[in-house]
């Protein structure tokens, strides 16, 4: 349920103190995480599966089998979509290809540039409350693109020791992946940065995840490349008593939906609208 407050009342810290880094605690969990994956490798990583995940895991890397058995539990209007929103993807970031070049027109002197895909991407995919197939289409299709030569995939198991979010089997081999593994949070981004017996160095990491991939990625910078430290997502609307209180309320939970430390806020001079917006959040979040 959202909450109400009055301008006049408001202490900023309630909705402003949202760093990533401010949860206790959270960057020595890391940097243990990370220095534990260092030194023990797959063992370490199956170690915290059992500790987070609640997962035996025997065999780090997906099977064709597991793939094709995603692809069997999955509706075929919506395996079509997928498709199309691949196809869309791949279209636009086509466009964003650079191009080499040479320039020789005078006697000695050659002057150019030349784009080399990097050989290997990680990509991060969550497997909780943030599971999505748009994140792997997003983060792998562009790679692909850009000529990327292998791409690895990491992403949470599930209890049973198979992936969480099967949707990110589907989404991934469409996309192209070349290898995806079950394994999840911060021991994950350690792997891809660092290496194990069973998953190669990559280049670069990219892909969302919670508190703890955050501050991994941020740890493993410089080490390897990533694309960004996100933080949680936010929103801000600003509306008066015109406003219709459904699209209102739909944007607020479109980035709200992503962590449980997103902020989506709204500013209104209206009691009526700000009333009107948290029924419309109790009923649209009802059949989320």
């Amino acid at each position: 349920m959202i909450k109400l407050y009055n301008f006049d009342e408001l202490k900023p810290e309630e909705i402003l103190n949202r760093d990533i880094r401010a949860e206790k605690n959270v960057e020595d969990v890391v940097d243990g995480i990370i220095a534990d994956v260092r030194a023990r490798g797959d063992e370490a990583l199956k170690d915290y599966a059992l500790k987070f995940d609640g997962a035996v895991i025997e065999n780090l890397q997906v099977t064709q089998e597991e793939i094709d058995e995603a692809f069997a539990g999955m509706d075929p209007y919506f395996l079509e979509t997928l498709r199309q929103a691949a196809a869309n993807i791949k279209n636009f970031h086509r466009q964003q290809v650079h191009k080499n070049f040479v320039v020789n027109d005078k006697p000695g002197i050659v002057l150019g540039q030349k784009y080399t895909p990097i050989e290997k991407a990680g990509v991060y995919v969550p497997g909780g409350t943030a599971a999505y197939p748009s994140s792997v289409l997003m983060n792998v299709l562009p790679a692909k693109v850009a000529g990327v030569k292998e791409i690895i995939m990491v992403t949470p198991p599930g209890r049973d020791g198979s992936v969480s979010y099967p949707l990110a089997l589907v989404a991934a081999d469409l996309a192209g992946v070349d290898k995806i593994y079950k394994v999840g949070g911060a021991q994950a981004v350690a792997a891809l940065a660092f290496g194990t017996e069973s998953i190669p160095r990559v280049d670069k990491i990219t892909g969302p995840g919670n508190i703890f991939v955050a501050n991994a990625k941020r740890e493993v910078f410089g080490h390897v490349g990533i694309d960004m430290v996100a933080g949680p997502s936010e929103v801000l609307v600003i509306a008066d008593d015109s406003a219709n209180p459904r699209y209102v309320a739909a944007d607020l939970l479109s980035q709200a939906e992503h962590d449980p430390l997103a902020a989506a806020i709204l500013v209104t001079d209206s009691e009526t609208l700000a009333a009107a917006v948290q029924a419309e959040i109790a009923r649209q979040t009802a059949p989320l």
